[in-house]
């Protein structure tokens, strides 16, 4: 940050001295006025406001009273208990010692000026006696800075480690859960290609069965044909008998009967046939209908099975076989119901095996999700671990939709003059900012290609976008339209700032194994440094 001292400068010549932690200073000499026989003075909070306004971001303002005189003139400086805290201490001590209103100033002046006094808590404070002292007992303890450093270090290596066996840990349940899925997947094909044979044999059966009816009808009908010719033989031979009877008037009159009773006989018989006829001609249409009827449903299972690829229709398929097979049982075909008896069994078992394999997907989806969601929360440490890392840095945090500041200043130092590009160029970069974050503003279109695929792309003829480009140029232009996508690809609804982990030497997205991997390096590193 611009104007804060470094934590190596700050380090260098208090290495080793103790100071009060959570890191405190001590404002001395606070103007007080007696009110009902006690001092009283102004509330912390406005001290608070003052330092905050100098920039040495206070956390906290407590004034000491005492209980009998009130008011004692001093209060103590809370700051933050990390390394940023310390730097605004030190500053904070600095900027009093600067004016010679510090700590030796205070003890060593006879005559005080009727301003503020203020250092940094150390341990001759901690140990003293009075409200100070009792205060910084009670609120902290005594820490070197080297402490401290090594406090940090052991914090960080426990956090290295922790993500380590963490990452180890996800990688082998994800390589686990893969070769389930690829037995799953395997399994699948296999079910799918048993499934693709049993449609084969159904379509087989299907057309033998038909076969077989037509064989069946046909010789039904030849059959008919053939009893048919022979009652007409039957009829001209008695036609022909009868002739001769007539002319044989001689005859006896119990020859004559006989044959009548024969033609009457005939008669019946062929009334019966004719009955026959009828009804087998009745059946026949009916089994005409049936066979219609059953290729109907084979052409409808067979556009099923056409629109759809699944194991459930496959099991679809054998019940309609069951059910076609029930409907000609009737025939008394044995073999026909001990096929139907196997696809029966064969059914069970691929219900089953569905159930089975629908269990196993179900499973391995819950235990995928429970994985990503470890893995991302292992992915939000590292990124706040990085989170203070430098550009400069291989590895480090990017944040997403963020606006690049330098093409702006390029723009404006052609613009203006050197003493404003500096505040031209950061009212440019925030007001576009400020475009970036509203969501009502979206220059994107979607296009479809050739194949009916359908994608988003950036609107080059938005007014915004061609304004942009013709005032400040490609550099402006670019640096927009790059932030823009940033805010499409992570945040399009909420339109704010999104932090990413980031391989900056490759310009992409860093997996966690880099992440870590680049942790461990750093922490490598600062050990060798300091041994």
């Amino acid at each position: 940050m611009c104007g804060m001292t470094t934590k190596s400068d700050s380090l260098d010549d208090m290495y080793d001295e103790k100071f009060v932690h959570p890191w405190m200073g001590i404002v001395a000499n606070i103007p007080t006025i007696v009110h009902d026989g006690k001092h009283v003075a102004d509330s912390g909070k406005k001290l608070k406001e003052d330092l905050a306004e100098k920039g040495f971001n206070p956390l906290k303002v407590h004034p000491l009273w005492n209980g009998k005189h009130g008011h004692s003139g001093f209060a103590i400086v809370e700051f933050n208990k990390e390394w940023d805290g310390f730097n605004n201490a030190i500053m904070f001590e600095k900027s009093f010692d600067l004016g010679h209103y510090g700590k030796r100033d205070y003890y060593s002046s006879r005559r005080r000026k009727d301003k503020l006094y203020a250092w940094v808590a150390r341990e001759d404070d901690f140990y003293s006696e009075g409200l100070i002292g009792k205060y910084l007992r009670r609120k902290g303890d005594l820490k070197t800075v080297s402490s401290k450093e090594a406090e940090d270090k052991r914090k960080t290596s426990k956090l290295v480690k922790t993500l380590t066996n963490t990452l180890e840990t996800k990688n082998l349940r994800l390589q686990e859960m893969q070769n389930k899925y690829n037995e799953a997947t395997s399994s699948r094909s296999t079910l799918i290609q048993q499934r693709e044979d049993m449609i084969k044999a159904y379509n087989e059966e299907s057309k033998r069965m038909q076969q077989n009816a037509h064989d069946h009808f046909k010789k039904i009908f030849l059959e008919h044909e053939r009893i048919a010719q022979h009652f007409q033989y039957q009829q001209r031979e008695l036609e022909q008998r009868e002739k001769e009877l007539f002319q044989r008037e001689a005859q006896n009159e119990a020859e004559t009967k006989k044959i009548q009773h024969e033609k009457m006989m005939n008669e019946r018989a062929a009334l019966e046939q004719k009955k026959v006829d009828e009804t087998v001609l009745k059946l026949a249409e009916e089994q005409k209908r049936e066979k219609e009827k059953l290729h109907r449903q084979i052409i409808e299972l067979e556009k099923q099975l056409d629109a759809k690829q699944t194991l459930e229709l496959a099991i679809q398929r054998m019940k309609g076989a069951l059910q076609v097979m029930q409907h000609m049982k009737g025939d008394g075909d044995a073999e026909m119901n001990k096929k139907m008896k196997s696809i029966e069994e064969e059914l069970k078992e691929k219900e089953e095996e569905l159930e089975d394999l629908e269990d196993l997907n179900q499973a391995l989806i819950i235990k995928e999700r429970k994985s990503n969601d470890e893995l991302q929360d292992a992915r939000k440490e590292l990124i706040t671990a990085f989170r203070d890392v430098s550009a400069r840095s291989q590895i480090g945090v990017k944040k997403m939709g963020e606006l690049d500041i330098k093409p702006f200043q390029t723009a404006a130092k052609r613009k203006y003059s050197a003493r404003e590009a500096d505040e031209k160029s950061a009212e440019l970069c925030s007001l576009w900012q400020e475009y970036l974050r509203d969501p009502s503003w979206h220059p994107f279109k979607i296009i479809t290609d050739k194949q009916g695929n359908s994608k988003e792309i950036l609107d080059e003829e938005d007014k915004k976008l061609i304004e942009v480009k013709a005032e400040f140029g490609d550099e402006v232009y670019g640096a927009v339209t790059v932030a823009l996508k940033q805010m499409n690809d992570y945040n399009p609804s909420g339109r704010y700032i999104i932090p990413e982990l980031w391989n900056f030497n490759q310009g992409r997205k860093a997996t966690l194994t880099e992440g870590v991997q680049h942790l461990l390096q750093k922490w490598k590193q600062l050990k060798r440094k300091r041994h």
